[in-house]
């Protein structure tokens, strides 16, 4: 349902644009399906995009423009919006950051590193360095901003339903020094405590498994089929096609009943906490 609600084009580059379109369609007399007439959208998708919450492809810049007469304005700055728009996140991962903001349940397996929602500083930093060393530190300190930002979507009582799957070397083999990682399990315990997130761990010796591939999340939506994405160290694919996700929603089935009860993984991940803050870890 569209928002009537004031714009704030001051927070950002994609709020003023946002701004724009709409002070723009206003002036022309038209409401959001007048605007969208002859396009693909729907009118929830442009409100969006005049909140600065969702970025403007740019056959729909095209589209506005033509109607609005406005001049290629809108087609001019797609480009520019969409820049200001990734902030600290990949390109390939901006499509999924804007559809998790209106997901209702994501599932996750993490085969390798702790969910970015879910790091803390440190840990991002590790992670965002042995993937970039020679990031600039401004721009380390970017992603780390975008990656905290994200912390919601697993702590915040309006989030998502999350169910998460963990390889259980996450544990065993810390990525920063022991106090670090003694703080980032202890949070994720914390979350998980808090019942915003079901961790399950899966056993480092439990043989073969379903997603012996890299990070994987589902996500569904009230009013949208499900989507899965998938990600490597550079790049990321969205996968739509419903037969596909439903083939990896049932793997990702047996992936859980492979791995060991929420109770029994959430007391192995405060044990490990413990042992790195004790100096037990080997």
């Amino acid at each position: 349902m569209a928002r009537r609600k004031d714009i704030d084009g001051s927070m950002s580059v994609p709020t003023f644009y946002g701004k724009e379109l709409r002070w723009k369609r206003e002036a022309a007399g038209l409401s959001l399906e007048g605007l969208l007439e002859g396009s693909f959208y729907g009118k929830s998708y442009l409100s969006d995009i005049e909140h600065g919450e969702r970025r403007m492809p740019m056959d729909l810049a095209r589209h506005v423009d033509r109607v609005l007469g406005t001049d290629k304005f809108f087609e001019r700055n797609c480009e520019d919006v969409r820049k200001a728009r990734r902030g600290g996140h990949a390109e390939y991962f901006i499509n999924t950051v804007e559809m998790e903001e209106r997901a209702q349940e994501i599932d996750e397996w993490g085969p390798a590193l702790i969910p970015g929602p879910l790091q803390l500083e440190p840990y991002i930093r590790a992670v965002v360095l042995a993937a970039h060393p020679q990031e600039s530190e401004e721009a380390v300190v970017a992603k780390i901003e975008a990656r905290r930002a994200r912390a919601w979507l697993l702590e915040d009582q309006h989030a998502p339903d999350s169910w998460l799957v963990l390889h259980e070397s996450i544990l065993r083999e810390p990525i920063v020094p022991p106090d670090a990682m003694a703080d980032q399990l202890a949070h994720l315990a914390e979350v998980a405590r808090r019942r915003r997130v079901i961790p399950q761990i899966l056993p480092r010796n439990g043989g073969a498994h379903p997603f012996m591939m890299g990070t994987t999340r589902f996500m569904t939506f009230a009013d949208a089929p499900p989507v899965m994405y998938t990600e490597g160290m550079y790049s990321g694919q969205l996968v739509d096609d419903p037969a596909l996700v439903r083939q990896y929603a049932k793997a990702y089935g047996r992936l859980r009943a492979a791995a060991l009860s929420p109770e029994v993984s959430l007391k192995l991940i405060e044990q490990a906490a413990e042992d790195y803050r004790k100096g037990r870890h080997s």
